[in-house]
């Protein structure tokens, strides 16, 4: 091992975005699932992908030889990517094997998507992001060994190009707390048990790392911060401290950075690792705060994570520099600048926004700024404030500006948020409501209904761009949605399903169709951030007070419900997700903000029934996800994300059947929060976890409509009737038939139309099935 104590650089960012500026990796990756390259050529284009990221971190101030630069690329998942090179996938992966038992690209993507009766890994949210990964099994037949090695390929590839860069893995103890338990555990098993089989695994990839050129490694564990995961912060500190006591002892390895993104330390967690043979810690100082004393530092260097690796905003270098300063005063070794977080979660460059207002353009900070950020920090850790006085004064002169402008703050907004009551956040007794609705729609046991959209096809995206360029008309454009429409309300009746949806032809994103349509918000046009796999987002901009200067759904909603006698769902998207999934302003409570978009949401949901709309939903598929790592901070925010959502909805009439629908979250967390959005009907994720939440709904007495998913929009497989059916013989066991309603895990919006179909069928069948019973009609 080299000594490096004193030469780790004076700046560096956790991760860059990984799928392109223009979403190269993702058009890649989707080219080979659907045959059209070959491994080779996928190859390929992600090798030169790598190389246009080391150069342009390099372009930006970043060293080359320094391991200044992380090495974070992923086909997929970073998770997914530790747990192939751990050989950490369940047997029912093993044929997808290579030959010689490795875990190439047919098993890992096999584990991310599925295939044939193969199905995927489950899915959940990254801590307090919206950023999905795949959950590791584990169980005390997997046999942990090196499986892969791609993470010794890309430094290898980066050391032939002139480049010493600093690979990215997450961390043996992050692993295993955020994996769950293989079926064939015993009960009470838990994978962390397995930590002293796993650590031989990792010192072995350590010593090929080390092997293939780098000098460091980082090690991310964010199961450190956490106060909500199934470990506690005292377990998984002494986790910590026997993994790190291992690792740091391997003879010839890299030097160790171990970072610890998204909250605040947790001090066990600080007392552990200053007290293990690593050389660097890396702490998040956006969402934690610089402990007063922190002994065994001495020999150490810290990476204060102080610009903000979760937003767009410019940040205040001042502030920055001074928390610099703080953490110098813990008596490390050295100290460096660094982001929060991984910059996966923003985008590549405002530079590539040249529609955005040039004003507030000077407020922003995506990737490749925020990398500027961290280098002009670095250079004043070298040289001195002094050095950087302009870049300092720069901030503040954009920050205040930010404060000054017009429509960041709006009287009439304001006035009306001050003047809510609590009569405002009621809509009064649930079974009074539903006792109404029954009569009023007078729909069937286990009505089957879809979440909202329906595939995006290609001629859909086509004429979405012909119109944004002024090569089709409004007329035209309106005129090519009403055809989609009336094909997906057609559809819906031919397939027999109860409640229909109008597929949301004219939505290119759910939140960002209502940042184009609310004041407050801007759109990017090349904004693009990872959801999950392939999938990425655009968030859009909330940088002022809300309010709805028109109508928004209500046109298409009313129309698709011209069309057919049955019930069509309006559809709108819960004020806690637009939140969630976008990048939200930071000079008020989030609190503030929310019931500014509930209000605007409310307002659409009266002109909703106005028009005749009967059935609502109004999703709010985020409400797990910003849930605060930290136990102490979950009631406040748990409190103000149910009001802001009862504000939205608490106006409509009893005989107004109001859904919503969540996805990929641990529901048990937050189940109380869930019956607290009183809700007549909820739809949830289930299919790709087979069931697991249907147990704790019914242990919680959850009294209203609720919709556990039976098929996985996430994966290309389409479920079988039986498949359907076991799942909603497991719910019938479990929660009585007419609270049930049968649906998708999510919308269809990313799925083709012959799989679509295909599926659809069999939950109307498999629907059917389950209401013939004997048992179900008696």
């Amino acid at each position: 091992m080299t000594d490096i104590s004193c030469n780790f650089p004076a700046g560096t960012i956790l991760g860059y975005p990984r799928i392109g500026a223009r979403r190269e990796l993702k058009r890649a990756v989707e080219a080979h699932w659907s045959g059209a390259i070959d491994e080779a050529e996928l190859e390929a284009t992600a090798a030169d992908l790598r190389r246009a990221t080391r150069e342009r971190l390099a372009e930006l101030g970043l060293g080359r030889s320094d391991s200044s630069i992380p090495e974070t690329f992923s086909y997929y998942d970073q998770v997914l990517d530790a747990a192939a090179a751990v050989g950490a996938l369940p047997e029912r992966f093993a044929e997808r094997r290579d030959a010689d038992g490795s875990i190439g690209l047919a098993a890992y993507f096999t584990a991310a998507r599925g295939a044939g009766f193969d199905a995927p890994l489950e899915m959940t949210k990254w801590f307090d992001t919206n950023y999905h990964y795949l959950v590791p099994e584990i169980g005390p037949e997997t046999a942990f060994a090196p499986s892969s090695d791609r993470f010794a390929r890309h430094v290898a590839e980066a050391r032939a190009d002139g480049f010493t860069v600093r690979p990215v893995i997450v961390g043996p103890v992050t692993l295993l707390a955020l994996a769950k338990a293989t079926d064939a555990a015993p009960r009470g098993y838990r994978p962390l048990d397995r930590l002293a089989d796993l650590l031989p695994v990792y010192a072995t990839l350590l010593g090929e790392l080390r092997a293939a050129g780098a000098d460091w490694v980082q090690l991310d564990e964010p199961a450190l911060v956490s106060e909500s995961l199934p470990a506690t912060p005292a377990e998984l500190a002494d986790a910590a401290a026997h993994a790190y006591a291992v690792l740091g002892s391997v003879p010839d390895r890299p030097a160790i950075l171990v970072a610890a993104p998204y909250a605040q330390l947790a001090p066990e967690a600080w007392t552990a690792l200053a007290a293990a043979p690593v050389e660097a810690l890396a702490i998040d100082l956006t969402r934690g705060a610089v402990p007063s004393t922190v002994p065994g530092l001495e020999t150490k260097t810290l990476v204060g994570g102080v610009v903000d690796g979760r937003n767009i905003w410019r940040g205040d270098l001042a502030g920055a520099w001074s928390t610099l300063a703080q953490l110098r005063g813990l008596g490390a070794a050295s100290v460096a600048a660094g982001t929060s977080t991984s910059l996966q979660h923003v985008p590549h460059d405002v530079a590539d926004e040249p529609a955005l207002d040039r004003r507030l353009v000077s407020w922003l900070a995506f990737a490749d700024q925020k990398v500027g950020q961290v280098t002009a920090l670095a250079r004043g850790l070298v040289e001195g404030r002094s050095a950087i006085e302009e870049d300092i004064a720069a901030a503040a002169a954009a920050l205040e500006d930010r404060r000054s402008a017009p429509g960041v703050r709006d009287g009439a907004v304001r006035a009306r948020t001050a003047a809510l009551v609590a009569a405002d956040f009621d809509r009064g007794d649930y079974q009074t409501r539903r006792a109404v609705q029954d009569d009023a729609l007078a729909l069937p046991i286990l009505p089957t209904t879809t979440i909202g959209s329906f595939p995006q096809t290609p001629d859909i995206r086509r004429a979405r761009a012909q119109h944004a360029r002024g090569q089709l008309s409004a007329d035209e454009y309106e005129e090519f949605l009403r055809l989609e429409i009336r094909a997906v309300i057609g559809l819906q009746e031919e397939l027999d399903i109860d409640v229909l949806v109008h597929g949301e032809p004219e939505r290119n994103d759910m939140v960002q169709y209502f940042a184009e349509n609310l004041d407050g918000f801007a759109v990017t046009a090349n904004g693009w951030v990872q959801s999950y796999g392939s999938r990425a987002t655009r968030p859009s901009i909330l940088w002022g007070d809300v309010s709805r200067p028109a109508p928004i759904t209500v046109g298409w909603s009313a129309f698709a419900q011209s069309l057919t006698d049955r019930p069509v769902k309006g559809m709108l998207t819960g004020p806690v997700t637009i939140l969630a999934w976008s990048f939200v302003r930071d000079d008020q409570p989030l609190s503030e903000t929310a019931n500014q978009v509930a209000l605007s949401l409310r307002d659409e949901i009266t002109d909703l029934e106005a028009a005749g709309i009967r059935i609502i939903q109004v999703d709010e598929p985020a409400l797990r996800e910003l849930l605060p790592l930290k136990c102490a901070a979950q009631p406040a925010y748990l409190n103000w994300s149910v009001r802001s959502f009862r504000l939205a909805t608490a106006g409509a009439a009893d005989m107004t059947q109001l859904h919503t629908h969540l996805c990929y979250s641990e529901f048990d967390v937050v189940i109380d929060a869930i019956a607290g959005l009183d809700a007549d009907v909820t739809s949830i994720e289930a299919a790709r976890s087979r069931g697991e939440v249907i147990g704790d709904i019914a242990r919680s007495d959850f009294a209203h409509g609720i919709g556990p998913g039976v098929y996985d929009i996430h994966s290309p497989r389409v479920p079988s009737v039986a498949e359907i059916v076991d799942l909603l013989e497991r719910t019938a066991d479990e929660l009585p038939l007419h609270q049930v309603w049968v649906n998708p895990d999510c919308g269809l919006k990313t799925r083709d139309y012959p799989e679509t179909v295909a599926a659809l069928r069999n939950l109307v069948e498999a629907t059917r099935r389950v209401r013939d019973r004997p048992t179900v009609i008696a």
